[in-house]
């Protein structure tokens, strides 16, 4: 009876290993035959050098080469333009601690829309990562690309220069990195750390070089500063200017869910990267009012290539033009690389369509959503201009921003007890500046401008309307295959 009893034992346990044998084969089958739609899917191996390399190359981008012309051309001083771009830096730095402290909490794919879903629900969420499809990513990269067309294209022939050149270098180089970061993230972020390293060589080298052994003058900076240069109107639609080119300081958020110990590395990068763009974008102005005289400067959008043809003359000046071209290749790398991160996390979040859900299977990143990116970014470079995009980006990631940072307020009064790893220095002073000094910006350049703020509304209207489209029965019958539920 003993010996029945055991070889019945052991003929169950023989037929649930082989079981258990058969559901890892199909699992293993399932796997390379479905995309990988979870969180899971996305691997954690970025350290802190690469993020402080996409913060860098985040914020330093176009704006610094193209905006002090608008900027003076407002506030008509030197010194009242330095203190914009301070002003500026200190802001973003406010909300950089903030959003630090989100970061370490929520490390996430993502970045705004996570935070926004955890305080304010999935709604204002999804407009945030609408805004960010169009205007957080979208938008700036076409605006980096068309600044990218007009510098390397005043650097050619003068046969060959033509704003239709400009046009196919702007779009051929939206192409290529879109391409780029399909082939996955280790190479994608290779070729990040690459690119930034030669943006900060060019820029270290123009502000030593040029300080050292341009030609230029001191005495740009004595025309009398005034108050009514400061406490203006123009004065606070100029910070729109600047904080279009600070944008990009909370960068590493939205590649959370990739990276290794993003408790530390999440507000250490921000924090780092911010400070140290700040002190760089204050020299490189500086550079820029040594090298051309303020009346020169004003409404001069290639403002880095004309400041270093000041300082250096025609072969060097071209030299240094061609170089700040192609420093910007690695703004435009980056912001591909973390804009469909926002998407991902959208899709996942079943309100937007399912197609972006997907990961790659080789490559492991979200590939439907790099194209959608990069497809709505050259549409934007053919049908807008430097300036609009200037003007729609900055006001739009103005409030989105200053909403995410009022959500970290109400996450401490509605889940104090919540674990958080790293808090905001200086709290609740510090998220009170951000918001404060963003609404001001926001005030004043609607008043000053009132088609970006049009804009701005139908772009979120259009979110709205989408978001109720996915919420609604046509979601569940045609997108995600349910039946609606009846109202009986």
């Amino acid at each position: 009876m003993r010996r029945v009893l055991k070889v019945r034992k052991d003929v169950k346990a023989r037929r649930e290993t082989a079981i258990m044998k058969s559901k890892k084969r199909l699992s293993h089958l399932q796997m390379e035959i479905e995309p990988q739609t979870s969180e899971k899917a996305l691997v954690r191996q970025l350290t802190l050098l690469p993020l402080f390399c996409i913060i860098v190359a985040n914020m330093v981008g176009s704006g610094i080469f193209t905006t002090s012309g608008f900027i003076i051309q407002d506030v008509e001083n030197p010194s009242a333009m330095l203190l914009c771009w301070l002003i500026g830096g200190l802001l973003s730095l406010t909300g950089g601690l903030c959003y630090g402290e989100l970061g370490a909490m929520f490390p996430s794919a993502g970045g705004d829309y996570v935070f926004l879903r955890e305080s304010f629900g999935k709604q204002t969420a999804f407009l945030s990562g609408w805004i960010s499809l169009w205007v957080g990513f979208s938008a700036p990269i076409a605006a980096v690309a068309i600044a990218f067309g007009n510098y390397f294209n005043a650097v050619l022939p003068m046969g060959i220069q033509s704003p239709k050149m400009s046009s196919i270098l702007a779009v051929s180089v939206i192409v290529v990195f879109t391409w780029v970061h399909i082939q996955g993230l280790g190479f994608g972020s290779w070729m990040q750390n690459i690119t930034t390293f030669i943006k900060i060589l060019i820029i270290v080298s123009l502000i030593v070089i040029g300080l050292t052994w341009g030609i230029g003058s001191f005495q740009h900076f004595e025309v009398p500063l005034s108050y009514s240069n400061i406490f203006s109107e123009k004065f606070a639609t100029s910070l729109i200017f600047v904080s279009f080119a600070y944008s990009g300081w909370n960068a590493s958020v939205y590649v959370g869910s990739e990276i290794k110990n993003p408790e530390r590395n999440i507000p250490a990068s921000i924090i780092n990267a911010t400070i140290f763009v700040i002190f760089i974008y204050l020299l490189l102005n500086i550079v820029y009012v040594y090298a051309i005289h303020p009346k020169a400067m004003s409404g001069v959008e290639e403002i880095g290539s004309m400041a270093a043809l000041n300082l250096f003359g025609e072969k060097i000046g071209t030299f240094f033009g061609l170089a700040i071209a192609l420093s910007l290749l690695s703004t435009v790398s980056s912001m591909i690389m973390i804009g469909p991160r926002v998407y991902y996390a959208m899709a996942c979040d079943q309100v937007f369509l399912k197609i972006f859900q997907s990961i790659n299977r080789t490559h492991r990143v979200p590939s439907y959503s790099i194209i959608l990116q990069g497809g709505i970014s050259i549409t934007l470079v053919l049908t807008s201009t430097f300036y609009t995009i200037l003007l729609y980006t900055g006001f739009m990631l103005a409030i989105f921003s200053s909403l995410t940072v009022l959500g970290m307020m109400v996450l401490r009064w509605k889940d104090p007890d919540r674990r958080r790893p790293y808090k905001t220095w200086g709290y609740p002073l510090t998220p009170i500046i951000f918001i404060i000094g963003n609404l001001w910006i926001v005030i004043f350049s609607v008043r000053n401008n009132s088609t970006a703020f049009m804009w701005g509304l139908a772009t979120v209207a259009a979110g709205w309307l989408i978001y109720e489209y996915f919420e609604g029965w046509f979601k569940n019958r045609l997108i995600f295959g349910k039946k609606p539920k009846s109202k009986s």
